[in-house]
């Protein structure tokens, strides 16, 4: 007699830009499934392609799909390290709505005490964000901004339905501007803390996998 056997774990998709931020996402332990972790490249056009290409491969096609990495604070009293989990992503083509923000933040909260978890819009740019832009972001109700995010969870929903969110770590922000990533002390924390992140995610990971009510 054959033993029904359970459906096939929805694959996971980390995304990030930097080889800096796939050294510190590296390693599945706790997943509940396969994992991905896959470095795009700078900016909105290479992340596109990326996700594209992954998601298109043989055991990747319905994917849940994160974007991280790094990210700029607009919010006053944000510091290097603090956490943010977006509620949705936006960029010119539109808005992207996440999924189980507040299954992530809790996981994110418990993985990282101490750690300020910031959620809100994350909004995307195609350059580099610096000072009255910044300003000009935030009036529109945004608490971040990053390169990729917005590109990475829009290609993501453009290949098929599926669970997205986006989970970035502040590298600077309005009282911190920085200038290099991993040559002062903001940019070491932010590293470190992006390195504490993956139970959170397998943690999301997981609830996907829980009936729905």
């Amino acid at each position: 007699m054959d033993t029904p056997q359970d459906p096939r774990p929805v694959p996971l998709v980390i995304a990030c830009a930097l080889t800096i931020e796939r050294l510190a996402l590296r390693g599945a332990r706790g997943a509940a499934g396969p994992v991905t972790v896959l470095r795009s490249g700078m900016g909105p056009k290479a992340a596109e392609r990326a996700l594209g290409r992954t998601l298109s491969a043989p055991g990747t096609h319905d994917a849940a799909v994160i974007a991280s990495g790094f990210c700029a604070g607009l919010v006053p009293g944000m510091h290097p390290g603090d956490l943010v989990v977006a509620e949705e992503t936006r960029d010119p083509r539109g808005t992207t709505g996440c999924v189980d923000v507040e299954v992530l933040a809790t996981a994110l909260a418990a993985a990282l005490p101490g750690r300020t978890v910031h959620t809100g819009p994350l909004a995307g740019s195609d350059h580099v964000v610096r000072g009255p832009e910044r300003a000009g972001l935030r009036a529109t109700g945004a608490i971040a901004v990053d390169m990729e995010s917005a590109a990475t969870l829009w290609a993501a929903q453009r290949a098929g339905p599926r669970p997205v969110a986006a989970v970035r770590v502040v590298v600077d922000a309005p009282e911190h501007e920085l200038v290099r990533i991993g040559t002062v002390r903001g940019g070491i924390s932010a590293f470190r803390v992006l390195r504490a992140v993956l139970p959170a995610f397998f943690e999301w990971h997981r609830s996907l996998l829980l009936p729905r009510r």
